[in-house]
């Protein structure tokens, strides 16, 4: 005979198994499908609802300086000196997205003020096609600063009520009517052009008032620019929103500012710089008059007409020398009346180009220009606190005292070669000893006189220039495309978003079944007892009850319920089929905790061994909390006593507590709990139990003990040792897969003997799945069952 003691399964590694974890989900299958029911139905009311996104795009590009300066077609090059540089494409880009140029644009198209018609669901805005418009009579620094929510909702052609959310006003006012609210006036007036009678009717509309700021930052925000192009010098303007127009208006609007602004910068320039020059003219003419006085004084009091008639080889052979310091002094000149702009003007104020191109005067000039046009375009969006503002201040400061440095670098370099060449003037004059001192008196008025003119004709050439400038001025910026608006919204998608709406109701019901399952601490199905039966075996399960089923098995019973105790019984029968068959079997029927079933289990397991003509006695073990009495009715009268009777007092003998009982003709002998005694443990350890157990062994065939829990008291561990078998019952959706350890360290300890598991309750209406668990009841059972198609299995369980 081998022993249930040495009962030792083979350890398996544990495999996942993706189909059993797949009819996990599949059981709740309803709740699935609900979820992708409710997934999709919100999608489509977001689709159906949800105002659709535009993408509305234009194109622009911006001319390089070379191409927009006119002035690179004058002979003399002169457009250099109006060349603001090249501030570069990213620069360009900070231009049309700065607040200054945004917000104009807002301001001159009034977008801070937004009209919405209200619809049966949501309110959809009506640009340029509002029943009604707003007039603001206050100022517009009080207009572009407020916020405000008003509704309009006509009650006859002259009237309407107006209401504002945040304040609850709610007064009726008539058409024109002047209306003083939050510290504003304004008016109310149909659109023009609507028919007679027609106001009336007009759905209620929803003015939405913003504070100019908000709107300006809200489409920096949402603008997109991008490069394009081989040089990277065409922009790809792009604004997604609710209203294709607007956003048409806006982009077109912003590019035509944009030039505008452009545009007036490098008139600026062009004005300062004439300006600059008419001063200098008025100036020069006046010395050149002073020069021209002292010539006439000269011949008058030398009573001569024309010294260099005598002179004529000696200018031949220094005219070089001679222009050469021409051409050095009017560079001084030149650069010291920059000078003296740069000092005597305020602080980041343009400055004119006059065309010194020694030293790199030239580039400074225009370098310095070109900062403080950015410095003032900053400075109209923003203080002189912004980081932009102070760096380009230091930039400014800086490059200035390198201008101051540069200019006196220059004019020393000058006066070095002024020096030389006045040197040489000397040696060759030395050998002129007999030419009249008065030669050089003269030269030296008439070169006055020449420096004046050349100069007074440069300004009068340049002030010319500047004009031509200022008057052919060309765009920064071509438009090569007008801003429209794809036909495809970009938002939402309608697709993307139902596949998602189903995806997600299909993932969170998933999700929630996933976070049960790894709460879940309870015992289901024989899968879960894998840790129990790798040292304990298993021998059978018992199927949930319905309401409408018995507890109690019958004669010739074809339940479920019946099919399942006798295949316990069959499974019994080969643990004890090596057992001496002279003497009865002693079973007991445990459980860790009470409320799994074990009086349940000893009761029908009783009647099942019994139906085969067996001889079985019942006996109620459980003396603290009896349950054995709601199931059985004896045939020979009320029974006073029961086991704690018998336990207790000597005098009670075996044959006066048996019970004998026949219900539906199953015969049973049983014996009760009896009265709840104070000491159950003590009545358990005397010698009164074994003599009862060791009696019946001779009369009965079986004998099944229903005992107290194990781990809740010590009772069934006190009498543990009279058992030939053990039977573990285990409840599913009611054992902690915890406890299993303690069934497994009593196996371990030999405080059980026999020990084989019993799986109580299980719903087997929850798997689907179950050939690796042996679920396979439920669909008739008993011999003669018809057999279901698979088709009518698969709609009994669809639709049950």
């Amino acid at each position: 005979m081998e022993e249930l003691n040495d009962f030792n399964e083979e350890k398996e590694e544990s495999t996942f198994d993706l189909k059993a974890e797949i009819y996990k989900y599949l059981a709740y299958w309803k709740w699935i499908l609900f979820g992708v029911l409710v997934g999709g139905l919100l999608a489509y009311l977001y689709n159906r609802y949800t105002i659709p996104k535009f993408n509305t795009v234009a194109t622009m590009m911006i001319v390089d300086d070379q191409e927009k300066n006119a002035m690179n077609a004058t002979p003399s090059g002169g457009g250099a000196l109006f060349s603001l540089g090249d501030d570069g494409i990213q620069n360009d880009i900070e231009k049309l997205k700065s607040k200054q140029l945004v917000e104009s644009v807002v301001d001159e198209l009034n977008h801070n003020v937004s009209y919405f018609i209200e619809g049966s669901v949501i309110a959809v805005e009506s640009y340029k096609s509002s029943p009604v418009l707003i007039e603001f009579i206050s100022s517009d620094s009080i207009i572009h600063s407020i916020s405000a929510n008003l509704i309009v909702t006509p009650t006859s052609d002259t009237s309407f009520k107006l209401e504002e959310e945040s304040t609850g006003y709610s007064e009726t006012h008539s058409i024109g009517e002047v209306i003083k609210l939050h510290g504003i006036q304004f008016t109310i007036l149909p659109k023009s052009g609507e028919l007679v009678g027609t106001f009336r009717k007009t759905s209620p509309v929803t003015i939405k008032v913003q504070p100019l700021r908000e709107v300006a930052a809200n489409y920096i925000s949402q603008l997109q620019i991008a490069q394009k192009g081989q040089a990277k010098d065409i922009l790809a303007l792009s604004l997604i929103q609710n209203t294709p127009k607007k956003s048409e208006d806006f982009l077109n609007k912003l590019m035509e500012r944009f030039n505008e602004e452009g545009v007036k910068n490098k008139q600026e320039v062009a004005e300062n710089t004439t300006k600059f020059i008419q001063e200098r003219l008025e100036m020069i003419t006046t010395e050149l008059d002073s020069v021209e006085v002292n010539i006439a004084d000269f011949k008058r009091d030398n009573r001569i007409m024309d010294v260099g008639s005598g002179a004529s080889q000696f200018q031949s052979k220094f005219s070089q020398v001679e222009q050469k310091i021409f051409e050095l002094e009017t560079q001084l000149q030149l650069l010291s009346s920059v000078e003296e702009l740069l000092r005597d003007q305020g602080n980041y104020e343009l400055l004119p180009d006059v065309g010194i191109n020694e030293g790199g005067i030239s580039g400074f000039v225009n370098s310095y220009n070109t900062l403080i046009m950015e410095r003032n375009m900053y400075l109209e969006g923003g203080t002189e606190r912004n980081p932009i503002v102070q760096t380009l201040t230091q930039q400014l400061d800086s490059l200035r005292a390198n201008l101051f440095e540069n200019i006196a670098s220059t004019r020393r370099s000058i006066n070095v070669e002024l020096r030389e060449l006045n040197q040489r003037g000397n040696a060759a004059q030395s050998q002129f000893s007999s030419f009249p001192g008065l030669e050089k008196g003269m030269r030296g008025i008439e070169r006055q006189q020449q420096i004046k003119e050349q100069l007074y004709l440069f300004l009068l050439q340049r002030r010319e220039e500047a004009a031509i400038s200022f008057a052919a001025t060309a765009s920064v910026a071509r438009v090569i495309d007008e801003a429209f608006t794809l036909n495809n919204p970009v938002d939402p998608e309608p697709w993307l978003i139902l596949i998602g709406g189903l995806i997600i109701g299909l993932l969170i019901p998933i999700l929630i079944i996933f976070i049960k399952n790894m709460l879940d601490t309870k015992v289901h199905h024989k899968g879960d007892l894998a840790p129990l039966l790798k040292a304990v075996p298993f021998i059978g399960e018992i199927p949930r009850i319905g309401q409408d089923q018995t507890d109690v098995i019958h004669l010739n019973d074809r339940s479920p319920l019946a099919e399942s105790f006798r295949i316990l019984r069959t499974n019994l029968a080969y643990l004890i089929q090596n057992k001496d068959k002279n003497v009865g079997n002693v079973i007991f029927v445990t459980s860790t905790v009470k409320g799994e079933g074990k009086t349940f289990i000893s009761y029908n397991l009783s009647r099942t061994l019994a139906s085969t003509n067996k001889s079985v006695l019942l006996i109620g073990a459980d003396i603290r909390n009896p349950k054995l009495h709601r199931y059985t009715t004896t045939t020979d009268g009320a029974q006073e006593k029961g086991l704690s009777d018998y336990l207790y007092d000597y005098d009670v003998v075996s044959s006066e507590v048996i019970s004998k009982t026949n219900e539906n003709e199953i015969a049973v002998d049983v014996i009760l709990s009896g009265p709840i005694p104070p000491n159950p443990a003590e009545l358990l350890m005397n010698d009164r139990m074994e003599s009862l157990i060791d009696q019946a062994r001779t009369q009965y065939d079986y004998v099944i003990v229903d005992t107290a829990p194990s781990m809740i008291v010590t009772d069934t561990l006190l009498i543990s040792q009279l058992a030939d078998y053990t039977l573990y019952v285990t409840r599913a959706d009611f054992t902690e897969k915890n406890l299993l350890e303690f069934p497994k360290d009593l196996k371990k300890q030999g405080k059980l003997k026999g020990l084989a598991v019993i799986l109580n309750d299980v719903d087997y209406s929850k798997f689907s799945y179950g050939a690796q668990y042996g679920y396979s009841y439920g669909y008739g059972y008993g011999y003669g069952a018809d057999k279901e198609s698979r088709w009518e299995r698969l709609k009994k369980r669809l639709f049950s």
